[in-house]
């Protein structure tokens, strides 16, 4: 903490300012705000810069508007990266899907501008191995070719609607364009588009049917969670079609689908037969030592 307030004097005084200057400062910001929270009295920024003092978040926001500073760059200082929020995500395991808000205070974002030329997206390949050239693109250039909005969202960590297709914690892009529920004859359950949808118990996804002033929100059939028929839109609204989705395979999931089909009170190993089809075998019927090397 006070090598930080050593760093934040070093800028005021390249900036030429006086803990005078400062205060004068941060008062027009106080009274623009109508809070004195912003407020910082020449003690406070002494102490602030010679005695560890860690700033509130309004004298935060105070110094980085005098010093012309990015807020994240004053957090900087004192240790703490938001670029790497997101990282933290996994902290918290949110039982419910929720809307997920993106920072976007980054003015430019590293991004292929040269791919190979062999690059085919109609095969799987290593992304890495396929861009020629990395550079700086600023986000105001990429807003201009957005054509549609998203929203991303949470499957909250037990929210088992569309599993096994979208699992508990996967992150999902939402193309809000795409309100309208389609229903037609699909060829299979990856065809029919998923919904994100919000009811008054909160979000979820799910496929969704429409009926006469209500809407159906069907799960998937290996999932628990019963099928739903609420009144539309009063109870229920589509935001949009799920049409990305990131996730995790195996985990926690996949040891909690293997609890449900072990009965409780008795294990039991797989191995294989001569013809090399899965063969199950209890415990009590094992064969001896001598004879599982021989096989193994």
């Amino acid at each position: 903490m006070l090598t930080a307030g050593i760093d934040l004097r070093k800028i005021r005084e390249q900036l030429g300012l006086t803990m005078r200057d400062v205060e004068n400062a941060s008062m027009l910001i106080a009274q623009h705000r109508g809070s004195e929270e912003y407020l910082i009295p020449p003690s406070r920024l002494s102490d602030i810069e010679t005695k560890g003092v860690v700033p509130s978040i309004f004298r935060f926001y105070s110094l980085a508007a005098t010093y012309r500073k990015p807020v994240a760059a004053l957090f900087q200082l004192y240790g703490i990266n938001l670029e790497e929020i997101s990282h933290e995500w996994a902290s918290s395991q949110p039982t419910r899907s929720h809307i997920v808000v993106l920072d976007n205070e980054r003015t430019a974002l590293k991004i292929p501008v040269r791919m190979d030329p062999g690059f085919d997206l109609s095969e799987t390949s290593d992304l890495g191995r396929m861009v020629q050239q990395w550079g700086l693109v600023p986000l105001s250039m990429l807003t201009r070719l957005a054509t549609q909005n998203y929203t991303y969202a949470f499957i909250g960590s037990e929210d088992y609607t569309m599993y096994p297709i979208l699992n508990p914690g996967s992150l999902i892009q939402v193309d809000e364009s795409n309100r309208r529920v389609v229903e037609r004859q699909w060829h299979s359950e990856y065809e029919r588009p998923i919904y994100f949808v919000e009811t008054r118990d909160g979000f979820t996804c799910c496929w969704c049917s429409q009926r006469t002033n209500a809407l159906v929100l069907q799960p998937h059939p290996l999932s628990p969670v019963p099928v739903r028929i609420l009144r539309h839109p009063q109870e229920a609204d589509v935001i949009g079609q799920v049409v990305g989705v990131a996730m995790r395979l195996g985990g926690l999931i996949a040891n909690e689908s293997r609890a449900t089909r072990e009965p409780s009170g008795q294990k039991s190993n797989a191995t294989l037969s001569s013809s090399g089809s899965p063969m199950a075998v209890a415990g009590a019927g094992l064969p001896s030592a001598p004879l599982r090397r021989k096989l193994s």
